[in-house]
């Protein structure tokens, strides 16, 4: 009978004369209401492996610590007041197995997935991981406001490309914003409403362009308050806390191995956990059996499994940073950190999609010596993973891994010059001169100050030379040029791109000190950042000595001489070919399947902040759905939501728990400016846009 009552729960109490039976079916027929009725967040199967497999600190006490020998901490995420939804990914959620339009109607669902409630089989945690940020070994990072809420198992049918890049069988589930955790440091452990926008509308902007990331799945805002210093200026505001669901098969990275580090011959500063190795021994048998499951079955001998796995990782970053750049994508922030072990891109703090073509492009604001611009990132990415190389060692032997680092820059090229290719539409053949023409491109647009994205989607219009055309040629070419000049920048525009961003006095002072005390240059300055600064003010010159005109004279010059190359290329492309128009037709598919029309543009996401914080919701999910068909036309979609009125209308779509002056308020100060279509240029105000 006490088996009979613990069944029936605490509350239920058997009574002499009513049958078990009864009692029985009456409870079952409650269970199947509970069941029917419970949020489908609590229907979520969980299987937290890595806190089964990892060590986990045995310490539940609050606040800010280092933590030794362990690669978790448990966490009690802190609730937000009012949570509400901004919007949802229904493509991240369905991983889950989850319906996007359930969740959106879940009243549990903001509270669920903003940490505020605890989902039934949910382990809130942070991990500990450390990092070298800007070259420094910083120490002890950790998971500052991230949140690791579980693991949950792949739903049944789930698509079968997604196993394999997912061999795992389990999406890892993160609340980044959720409060404290050990590892929050001097912060608070909370995001805001814009940077929690940026992430999410980022996270999935890179899985619709086909470049390996994290996902997200939601964004919830709430009436809870922090105090942020947006440009470090000393006028801070009051800002909405507000969460990000993250989804990844895993979000350990380079710097998780990191926690066992000798103190650093530059900072003195050590891992957490050094001299446990044996820990990393279990973080790499955890890695490379639940992720890695092929090199776990083809290698018996450990050190060779470990090579193999290393060469794996290497492999995928050069892949990953070569499709960045092929979208003109900039990380802002490549520390080991953030760097993933699966090959994916990892948190999006300070990152940009460059407008105008500049190899020195920086995202990040605070990267005054530029050590992440654009150009930098292929050899940063290299620079990284020597250091997850030394991280690994004795599990890796240092000269095996030195062997798997020379083939690096050679995979990288072949994964960029692939890329291009497709960019360019040259499918039929490889020809050396190809990655001259591929440099000439980039120095052409580079000079012209030539738009990124809008110029490669643009070249899928020049047409091919083919027999018969040689008298029209410079019809074509001329066609062409004037097509590509409209992608260039004006001559102001030129001008403020290449002032110098030091001090003049700045600048003659390190010019005097590189020559007089060269010791002393080198620690405070460095050659590159000044040949930087110069090269700036020898172009500035040029500019300042011409006009309007005679730029676009120069530039037409400059298009057309590449142009007259380039259809000799894809001349090249016909010979042989006994159907021209098929090939023709399929050079245009490729090319416009592999140059986006839309990239989430820093004043696009401004736009969609904007609105959301004045209490308007749908520009954000207007952009997400554009940013789902980025090489499509989408009609009805070419404009913000607030041109002409047409702002939030629908249900859900404007947050009630805005100020009532706010609600009356215009939707937001985005609207009072001139129309700008998502695949525009970006308009004038958008350089002020400043991203720390």
């Amino acid at each position: 009978m006490a088996y009979l009552v613990h069944r029936l729960g605490p509350s239920r109490v058997f009574v002499p004369g009513v049958s078990v039976l009864r009692l029985l079916c009456s409870a079952s027929m409650e269970d199947m209401g509970l069941t029917m009725s419970r949020s489908p967040l609590e229907r979520l199967d969980f299987d937290n492996v890595a806190l089964r497999k990892l060590p986990l600190d045995p310490s539940e006490e609050p606040g800010v610590r280092q933590v030794k020998g362990a690669c978790f901490s448990r966490v009690k995420p802190q609730p937000l007041t009012n949570p509400r939804f901004v919007t949802v990914s229904h493509e991240a959620l369905a991983l889950l197995g989850l319906s996007g339009d359930e969740v959106v109607n879940d009243p549990l669902g903001p509270e669920y997935l903003s940490g505020s409630k605890v989902m039934p089989g949910s382990e809130p945690a942070a991990h500990c991981y450390c990092g070298h940020q800007f070259g420094q070994f910083a120490g002890q990072l950790g998971d500052g406001a991230a949140c690791y809420l579980g693991e949950v198992k792949v739903p049944p049918g789930q698509d079968p490309e997604l196993l394999r890049e997912n061999p795992s069988g389990r999406w890892e589930i993160q609340v980044k914003g959720a409060g404290l955790t050990p590892y929050s440091r001097q912060a608070d452990g909370r995001k805001v409403l814009r940077s929690s926008i940026r992430e999410f509308l980022c996270s999935e902007a890179m899985f619709f362009l086909g470049v390996p990331t994290t996902r997200a799945g939601s964004v919830v805002t709430s009436d809870s308050r922090v105090i942020r210093d947006v440009y470090y200026s000393g006028h801070p505001r009051h800002e909405r806390c507000s969460v990000v669901l993250r989804i990844a098969p895993t979000f350990l990275r380079f710097g998780s191995f990191e926690i066992f580090k000798r103190a650093d011959e530059f900072t003195g500063r050590q891992g957490p956990s050094y001299g446990r190795d044996e820990i990393r021994g279990q973080m790499m048998d955890y890695v490379i059996e639940m992720f890695y499951p092929e090199i776990q079955q083809n290698y018996a001998d450990r050190v060779e499994r470990n090579v193999a796995f290393f060469r794996e990782v290497m492999l995928r970053t050069a892949r990953l940073v070569a499709q960045w750049q092929c979208v003109g994508f900039c990380h802002g922030v490549l520390n080991t950190d953030n760097m993933s072990i699966l090959g994916l891109t990892l948190d999006y703090g300070p990152y940009g999609f460059m407008d105008r073509f500049d190899p020195d492009f920086i995202c990040n604001a605070s990267d005054n010596s530029g050590r992440y611009s654009y150009q930098a990132q292929p050899a940063i990415c290299r620079w990284n993973l020597v250091k997850l190389a030394e991280a690994l060692a004795p599990e890796l032997p240092p000269d095996r891994a030195e062997a798997v680092m020379e083939e690096y820059l050679d995979l990288y090229n072949g994964f960029y010059l692939e890329n291009m290719r497709k960019k360019l539409g040259l499918l039929k053949k490889e020809e050396p001169e190809d990655e001259i023409l591929i440099t000439e491109l980039l120095q052409t647009m580079h000079n012209t100050g030539a738009d990124f994205t809008n110029t490669f989607r643009s070249l899928s219009q020049i047409s091919c030379s083919t027999e018969g055309q040689s008298e029209a040629e410079e019809e074509f070419v001329k066609k062409a040029t004037d097509l590509l000049l409209e992608q260039c920048a004006s001559l102001e525009e030129l001008k403020a791109a290449n002032k110098p961003t030091m001090d003049p006095r700045e600048l003659a002072m390190l010019l005097s000190m590189a020559q007089s005390n060269p010791a002393l240059f080198q620690m405070i300055s460095d050659r590159m950042t000044i040949a930087r600064q110069l090269d700036r003010l020898s172009r500035l010159k040029d500019l300042m000595e011409t006009n309007q005109e005679e730029l676009k004279t120069k530039q037409g010059e400059e298009w057309s001489h590449w142009i007259t190359r380039y259809r000799k290329r894809l001349a090249r492309e016909l010979e042989g070919q006994s159907d021209v128009q098929a090939v023709q037709e399929e050079r245009v598919r490729v090319m416009d399947s592999t140059n986006p029309r839309v990239v989430l543009r820093n004043y696009i996401a401004q736009n969609a902040i904007e609105a959301a914080e004045s209490g308007d919701f749908s520009e954000v999910q207007r952009v997400l759905k554009v940013l789902e068909k980025p090489f499509s036309s989408q009609p009805g979609l070419e404009l913000p939501a607030w041109v002409g009125g047409c702002g939030a209308t629908e249900q859900g779509e404007r947050d009630e728990g805005e100020e009532q002056q706010l609600e009356t308020a215009s939707t937001s100060a985005a609207s009072a400016r001139d129309p700008v279509p998502y695949d525009s240029k970006p308009p004038p105000w958008a350089h002020e846009i400043c991203v720390t």
